[in-house]
């Protein structure tokens, strides 16, 4: 989809168009990607903390690949996490998986009482530019 300038992704998921969003938007050098889930391309919930996050960073990855885009184009990340000690964990623990260069990223972590989905545990969201 292009309009004023701006180019948008999916990932094909059913609340796409039951919300009305886009996963990712690039305008100019810049892409900002929506708050992505630990789902499988089914949408279906990865179990655990650790996985839930490791498959939302592969979902990230996804979406900046669509852009010509690796993870060393992230600047910023916005951690949401349903229990912080084992988000703040699993983030540390996995690190070097998601980032070459974790020190790299300005990345913020907040304590939620909720999120999108029953059983989601974790949403990250990026901006990353060229």
């Amino acid at each position: 989809m292009i309009q004023e300038n701006k180019t948008a992704e999916g990932l094909g998921m059913p609340w796409e168009d039951i919300y009305g969003y886009a996963q990712a938007v690039k305008k100019g050098n810049t892409v900002w990607i929506s708050g992505q889930l630990g789902h499988n391309k089914n949408g279906e919930l990865a179990e655990g903390m650790e996985d839930q996050m490791k498959q939302t960073y592969a979902n990230i990855k996804e979406l900046l690949s669509r852009y010509d885009m690796t993870m060393e184009n992230v600047v910023e990340e916005v951690i949401y996490a349903m229990d912080m000690a084992t988000a703040f964990e699993a983030r540390k623990n996995f690190k070097t998986e998601f980032y070459n260069h974790p020190k790299s990223v300005a990345s913020t972590m907040v304590g939620v009482s909720g999120l999108a989905l029953p059983g989601q545990l974790v949403e990250i969201k990026i901006v990353a530019t060229v």
